[in-house]
């Protein structure tokens, strides 16, 4: 079952006005109980002039009873009309109030769906819709108020955007933030009509095509898989011409080519002024795709800021004042991580050492001891740690089944499952997508070491 950008965008819509304007939201429920309660007292109305119409005897006209019991009805039916047409304007009135607050539900919808795809790049990213419903309510809560309805949706689009940025980025490996930015970007901008999904769709793809006939002009400096793109991308609308064109003046090219900086210079005429932002970086993909990384950074920072191309530090902190007793806490590994160390330093500032805290690395015959662990933290509120998760592939089901049974009345509030997995596509989804997952990578380079520091 999977819900749809319509139906999410009206779920978010109801969850905005009932947060925002209450009275509105109560006001429109109350309706819907009321139009439902006309409509059958109606129904009730016609089955009783239907059944005294059939039970009638003779001449109906010499029937007082039934004359009366119809001429009732009829008063009856035309109050219950009139309400239902007072209700019908009322609503009307409710629902273009409620319209204001939908382009933020729109907005919602469409960020949702843009973390929805990320399980194709790695199985750990897994997000929940009620993870994500909640996210929604925390920046509704935290983003900054205003009378001003227009300017209230901004700070609150801007707030809840960058806070699923962060939130999902922890979750993700280094090599993956900037891509997520990208598509997050990119149908921001699509679902605006600011952005055509063919040309998207080719940026990722360089698009399908069976052998290219067409001869290379400049096979000295430009790759056979190159030009066989350039051909392709000549399909696409906006660049009707462009092969002529690119023939006739394969010099002015060869200097673009040789540039060292090509993503920051002009191209050659009339395709500079010709072309939109990302119709210009979708050449550059073809020519020089050594430029592509610092290319979409550019991209990203000017359509939706700064922050958005520098991913927050690992913060462990953080990821534990967002979590409670009930969800685990995951850390994603790769290759060289370690998050022991971390951990352990963390929990003894927390005060969670001795046999407040029980670490167990997880492999064969580990799960019944696991689980004495976990049933014994439970009532005790203290910390388990089960490293290497992914070693354990046979025990995953029960594991999933243990936090499924995870209830703040079961659960004692101190209580935390720590959990460390290297990718799996077994490791269950369900503890994936309502957990607080973190990477740790071993930083690389001066910056990241001073930030991690």
């Amino acid at each position: 079952f999977m819900i749809t950008p319509d139906g999410l965008e009206d779920q978010l819509l109801g969850i905005v006005v009932a947060k925002e304007r209450p009275e509105l939201e109560e006001e429109r429920n109350a309706l819907i109980v009321q139009s439902a309660a006309n409509k059958k007292q109606l129904k009730q109305i016609e089955d009783k002039i239907l059944e005294t119409l059939s039970a009638s005897e003779g001449n109906i006209l010499e029937d007082e009873s039934a004359i009366q019991i119809l001429d009732s009805s009829k008063v009856l039916s035309n109050e219950i009309s009139k309400k239902q047409k007072v209700a019908d304007e009322t609503e009307k009135k409710i629902e273009q109030s409620r319209a204001g607050y939908r382009p933020v539900a729109s907005h919602g919808s469409v960020l949702f769906f843009s973390i929805t795809d990320l399980p194709n790049i790695d199985p750990m990213y897994q997000y929940s819709l009620a993870w994500f419903v909640n996210l929604f309510l925390i920046s509704i809560n935290e983003s900054t108020k205003s009378k001003h309805l227009e300017r209230r949706l901004r700070y609150l689009t801007e707030h809840f955007t960058y806070n699923l940025y962060c939130n999902v980025c922890r979750s993700l490996f280094e090599k993956d933030k900037l891509l997520f930015s990208f598509i997050l970007c990119c149908n921001l901008l699509t679902a605006k009509n600011d952005m055509d999904f063919t040309e998207f769709m080719f940026f990722l793809t360089g698009g399908v095509g069976l052998e290219n006939k067409l001869r290379n002009p400049a096979p000295s400096w430009l790759s056979d898989k190159s030009w066989d793109e350039m051909c392709r991308m000549c399909d696409l609308k906006a660049f009707k011409g462009f092969r002529q064109k690119f023939e006739s003046d394969v010099d002015e090219w060869k200097k673009y080519y040789d540039d060292r900086e090509p993503h920051k210079a002009p191209l050659p005429p009339p395709w500079n002024d010709k072309l939109t932002d990302f119709q210009k970086m979708i050449i550059l993909r073809c020519l020089r795709p050594d430029k592509v990384i610092p290319l979409v950074t550019d991209f990203v920072r000017e359509k939706l800021g700064e922050k958005f191309v520098e991913p927050p530090p690992f913060d462990l902190a953080k990821s534990y004042a967002d979590s409670n007793a009930c969800i685990p806490l995951i850390f994603v590994l790769s290759p060289g991580a370690d998050p022991m160390a971390g951990l352990l330093k963390f929990a003894e500032d927390k005060g969670f050492v001795g046999d407040k805290f029980n670490a167990i690395s997880l492999g064969q015959g580990q799960g019944p001891v696991a689980t004495k662990l976990i049933t014994a933290a439970l009532q005790d509120g203290t910390w388990v740690v089960l490293q290497n998760c992914h070693l354990a592939v046979s025990w995953m089901p029960a594991m999933e089944k243990i936090c499924e049974e995870f209830a703040p009345e079961r659960v004692h509030s101190d209580f935390r499952l720590w959990l460390t997995s290297y990718p799996s596509d077994k490791f269950p989804v369900t503890v994936l997508q309502n957990g607080v997952k973190m990477t740790n990578e071993p930083p690389t380079g001066l910056r990241q070491n001073l930030l991690q520091s």
